[in-house]
């Protein structure tokens, strides 16, 4: 068996998970649902719970734009392929910190929240050679951090509003770069 180089393995998985663009799809809606969560007229406590309620949702969505997008999960005798879902679930490491905010103050959760959101995208730029998820990385962590400090707890909706925008234009830049790059 010829042995792959490293460029040649990063493109194959690039071209055959289509730039993860199943996953961000699946994140946007899911963020405008947690947006809905946030308009309600509950305790911020109840809310955070709806949020990571609503999270679940995430995989089963990708996996249905998974068949959409013709995107693959699996790929054989790629060394890269499991990266993707490591760098996933490196979030799940900065949860402690989720949890804090939930019990201490979780009138600032969403905003804990979003920010891990947007700064785990961050790998992802290297990952897929993909600038856009460098740049949404930014504008969802540092956005967030904004929001909450301009408009207060009062406007603490605007953040999953904003993550979930900035995510579908991820998602929109993605399939643009896809529609190029598959010419």
């Amino acid at each position: 068996m010829e042995q792959k180089t490293f460029e040649v393995l990063k493109s194959e998985l690039q071209h055959k998970a289509k730039n993860g663009i199943d996953f961000i799809t699946a994140a946007s809606l899911v963020w405008l649902l947690i947006y809905g969560i946030w308009t309600l007229d509950s305790p911020a406590f109840s809310k955070s719970i709806f949020t990571f309620m609503i999270g679940a949702l995430l995989l089963p969505l990708a996996l249905g734009f998974s068949k959409i997008f013709k995107t693959e999960w699996k790929i054989k005798n790629n060394p890269l392929q499991p990266l993707g879902l490591w760098l996933n679930f490196a979030q799940l490491i900065y949860f402690p910190f989720l949890f804090f905010l939930l019990y201490r103050n979780p009138e600032y959760f969403i905003m804990g929240y979003a920010i891990i959101t947007g700064a785990h995208l961050f790998p992802y730029a290297w990952l897929y050679d993909e600038m856009g998820y460098a740049i949404a990385a930014v504008l969802i962590s540092v956005g967030s951090l904004v929001i909450s400090l301009s408009l207060g707890l009062d406007g603490a909706f605007y953040i999953p509003l904003c993550t979930a925008l900035l995510l579908a234009l991820l998602a929109l830049w993605i399939f643009y770069r896809l529609k190029i790059l598959t010419r």
